[in-house]
């Protein structure tokens, strides 16, 4: 039986246009959908009222919505998007519906489910986080050159994994690496000048959303 994007519904705790504030994005008009829920615990998380809440919508609400922004470029975020098992189907039905996708994940989940015409943005868990027990290796052979990794660090331990893992698992060679510091923890200078004196393939990124509104719900 074939079942209808009206039928297939997600939980989603805010829809809303903004600028990107991470990634090689970084910078473009783009639709936020976040989706809610989260198996993750992490110690600097900044969108905990993502956890839960929010409100069942079906795939056809949704891409209404996104819709009246006239805006082509979209991201899927989170909580953890992955965690809802309709959204690999709702990133297809974004795609087919001609918008530019990304996805915000946080590498505890398998992302093979995922279209091959998303850019899939994966978090990996540093020690700080408290939850790097539960990054998800196997993904790293299932990345592709549109893909992108991203590491947060909270301090030098977690640069030290952070730099001991891009080269052990050769992250470098397989798509970009973009280093961030924890808000309000690690000194955003500090973290730039560790990447230039060890000469890192990556690209140093600040939160830039953080910068022009602050902690600001739906921006």
């Amino acid at each position: 039986m074939v079942t209808s994007d009206a039928a297939v519904t997600l939980r989603v705790s805010e829809i809303f246009h903004s600028l990107q504030g991470e990634s090689t994005r970084v910078g473009l008009p783009t639709v936020f959908i976040r989706l809610t829920g989260c198996p993750l615990r992490c110690t600097w998380c900044d969108t905990s009222y993502a956890f839960s809440g929010g409100e069942y919508l079906s795939v056809s609400a949704i891409l209404g919505r996104v819709a009246s922004f006239a805006c082509p470029t979209v991201c899927v975020t989170g909580g953890e998007p992955l965690a809802q098992p309709n959204c690999p189907s709702f990133l297809a039905a974004l795609c087919d519906a001609g918008f530019s996708v990304s996805l915000e994940t946080s590498g505890a989940l398998d992302i093979g489910t995922v279209d091959a015409r998303v850019s899939r943005i994966v978090d990996l868990k540093a020690p700080d986080s408290g939850e790097c027990a539960k990054v998800r290796w196997e993904n790293i052979d299932l990345l592709r050159p549109t893909d992108e990794i991203k590491i947060v660090i909270a301090s030098r331990a977690d640069y030290d994994w952070a730099v001991a893992a891009s080269r052990q698992r050769r992250l470098f060679t397989c798509c970009p690496v973009l280093f961030s510091p924890v808000w309000d923890a690690l000194p955003p200078a500090q973290l730039a000048a560790w990447i230039i004196e060890d000469r890192l393939p990556v690209r140093f990124q600040l939160q830039m959303h953080k910068l022009l509104w602050g902690n600001e719900r739906g921006r």
